[in-house]
């Protein structure tokens, strides 16, 4: 798909602009946001990628950093119907959203069907940052009779997460939670879950210990993301790790990383990392 956009604009646009838009575009539904800030006639080149993807009715670009606890960016739009909600579909389930008012990245759809791949039939999972419900939803159609009591603290993304669960089907096995994950867990979901996931790399490690004690006290797993600074030599996952594992050392959990790896580049020397983390004993405190 990308490929196909840069040979059709290849004799258009300058080979430096060429490689920014070929990096730098995603499509959601039948919308494609596309960083042109950069480019001259961003809104001819918007109006290609519709005439090259039929499906895309819109195309936005980002006029601001994704910010703040509900992960959000202003866009603009650049070609086709002024709107910023749709219906996006992966690994056989439907995803209604508005990309201005949640979270969503289509780059993760790998990592969504591994983590599935990995639950286990009758598990109980904590999702504790989960927009609306991408994780926990295809958690929920892949492992037979697991629950995932799916949390996030934007309001909009649990109202999608809601719609998404009917859409989906999945009404007894996925629980949509609207608040701060720490709160929830702390006041309702201590001690009862398999398998915890920590899909925001920027709270990840100040929320840590609260996956921990949403854990049964057999233990269990986190599913641990970050992004990491790595220039040079540097390897983002040993950093990652070093800087996890002095937390869990601090509190006294007993733990094996199970397997790590760089999941993307996110900028200059700039990576998302993610640790499976098997807890085989919990802090005493717990």
């Amino acid at each position: 798909m990308r490929k196909r956009l840069r040979d059709t604009l290849s004799e258009a646009l300058p080979s430096e602009q060429l490689r920014k838009i070929y990096n730098s575009f995603d499509i959601i539904g039948d919308i494609a946001i596309i960083k042109l800030n950069e480019v001259q006639n961003a809104e001819a080149v918007a109006k290609q990628i519709m005439a090259i993807h039929g499906n895309i009715k819109t195309v936005l670009t980002p006029v601001s950093r994704i910010t703040g606890d509900f992960r959000v960016r202003e866009l603009r739009l650049l070609a086709g119907e002024n709107k910023t909600s749709t219906s996006h579909k992966e690994s056989g389930c439907t995803f209604k959203l508005d990309v201005k008012k949640c979270y969503f990245s289509p780059r993760l759809s790998h990592e969504h069907l591994r983590i599935a791949k990995l639950v286990q039939s009758g598990e109980t999972v904590v999702n504790m940052f989960a927009g609306v419900g991408c994780f926990s939803i295809i958690i929920a159609k892949t492992a037979s009779q697991s629950k995932v009591y799916s949390i996030d603290v934007n309001p909009t993304a649990v109202q999608y997460m809601e719609e998404n669960v009917k859409i989906n089907q999945v009404y007894d096995r996925v629980i949509p939670i609207l608040g701060d994950s720490k709160e929830i867990i702390q006041t309702q979901l201590q001690g009862v879950a398999d398998r915890v996931l920590m899909p925001l790399p920027e709270k990840a490690l100040e929320y840590l210990p609260y996956a921990l004690s949403a854990l049964k006290q057999t233990g269990g797993w986190i599913h641990y993301y970050d992004f990491q600074h790595a220039p040079g030599k540097e390897n983002p996952v040993e950093k990652t790790k070093l800087k996890v594992a002095e937390k869990l050392d601090s509190m006294g959990a007993r733990y094996v990383f199970a397997n790590s790896r760089v999941m993307r580049s996110t900028g200059p020397n700039w990576y998302q990392t993610v640790l499976d983390i098997k807890v085989v004993a919990l802090p005493s405190k717990f």
